[in-house]
């Protein structure tokens, strides 16, 4: 089978059972070679899937909040090196052994700062919960009081990092409350990525969200989800709604909306426009973790952007240099460098759509 051939086969064993509905995109050097829309966009109703669906992004929110970073750097604007505190003078949170250590930005992009998503102070907003109501620079420093994992640059976990990228980057604007602001200045608007927002910005498009089961569970609101394979204990809580509420805080790892189309749009100008320097681009691609491993993800470093593929026998993913990331309702999205080849696959199914057997295959159809 040919590339069409095999990704519709794809998106055809899994709707329904597995995947309620999808927009699927593929370029390459910036032009459509696969494009598709199916399912529903809400079950129930019997609302299909439309082309400019509006999808909840989840940590796709990260790589557009990140190159808003690279972007101002670029700019002049702030320093890899540069210490949280000189924009964030609170954020000074503390190893287990009560030292305070620097945090750089650099420890943020990369997610070696220690901030884990384990350690969250229980009235701190990580984006898709149901709150609570405040401003983005109250959250943070409530998230101060945390305790780090580790200390910055010893170590990669997972976490808020971005969050905290996000209020340096509206401090800088002068805006600590409105990321938004910023990322629109720097990346969405120059792009014409006009539905992507930290909020929706047509609720009519708003796809409703399904939680993993045989077949998908709409998710009530809010809705408690067994959503972490390696901890089938935990339940953690999600918010239908909150996007749609303006008075939450605008959370850079996860709290967006926009479209497939949006989002291509910056997978495009990533792996063959000119948004950011050459050198800058080389480096959001490459990996900035060195020989620190990550445990969870053998084969696998990180980029200033997303995962980066070391070791593709390792890995279990086709080459090395893809780099890749998904949003936990549903989304996934790869870069191939080498063949300037952009995927975004939008579902509104969690977990499955971000890094289910979902993605899995779509992975194999792209690349096998």
């Amino acid at each position: 089978m040919n590339l069409n051939e095999r990704v519709n086969a794809t998106i055809d064993a899994a709707l329904g059972s597995r995947i309620v509905g999808c927009v699927v995109l593929i370029n390459q050097n910036g032009k459509p070679i696969f494009s598709r829309t199916a399912g529903y966009a809400d079950r129930e109703a019997g609302r299909k899937t439309a082309d400019n669906e509006i999808f909840r992004l989840a940590s796709c929110t990260k790589p557009i909040v990140a190159t808003t970073a690279l972007v101002m750097i670029d700019k002049g604007l702030l320093s890899l090196d540069d210490p949280v505190t000189k924009y964030l003078p609170f954020f000074t949170p503390k190893t287990a052994d009560g030292a305070t250590p620097t945090i750089l930005i650099r420890h943020l992009l990369t997610h070696t700062s220690g901030i884990t998503y384990a350690d969250v102070p229980d009235d701190v907003s990580t984006g898709s919960d149901p709150g609570p109501a405040m401003g983005l620079e109250e959250n943070l420093r409530r998230l101060s009081r945390m305790t780090l994992a580790f200390a910055p640059g010893a170590a990669w976990d997972y976490g808020m990092s971005i969050d905290m990228v996000g209020g340096v980057l509206a401090t800088i604007n002068g805006s600590p409350d409105d990321l938004d602001a910023v990322v629109q200045k720097y990346v969405t608007g120059p792009l014409g990525m006009i539905d992507t927002r930290f909020y929706a910005t047509d609720p009519k498009r708003l796809a409703h969200p399904y939680a993993d089961a045989r077949p998908p569970l709409r998710m009530a609101e809010p809705q408690e989800v067994h959503n972490d394979p390696d901890d089938p204990g935990k339940i953690d809580v999600f918010s239908p709604g909150r996007i749609l509420l303006r008075d939450r805080p605008q959370c850079a790892g996860s709290s967006m909306a926009g479209t497939a189309q949006d989002f291509m749009k910056l997978m495009d100008a990533l792996a063959v426009g000119d948004l950011l320097r050459p050198a800058t681009r080389d480096a959001a691609f490459a990996n900035q973790i060195g020989s620190i491993d990550r445990p969870k993800d053998p084969g696998q470093k990180f980029s200033f952007i997303g995962g980066v593929i070391d070791d593709a026998g390792k890995s279990g993913w086709h080459k090395r240099g893809l780099i890749h990331w998904g949003g936990i309702w549903g989304n996934n999205w790869i870069i191939d460098p080498a063949t300037k080849t952009t995927v975004v696959v939008m579902t509104n199914t969690m977990r499955e759509g971000c890094n289910g057997p979902f993605r899995d295959e779509m992975k194999d159809a792209v690349f096998g």
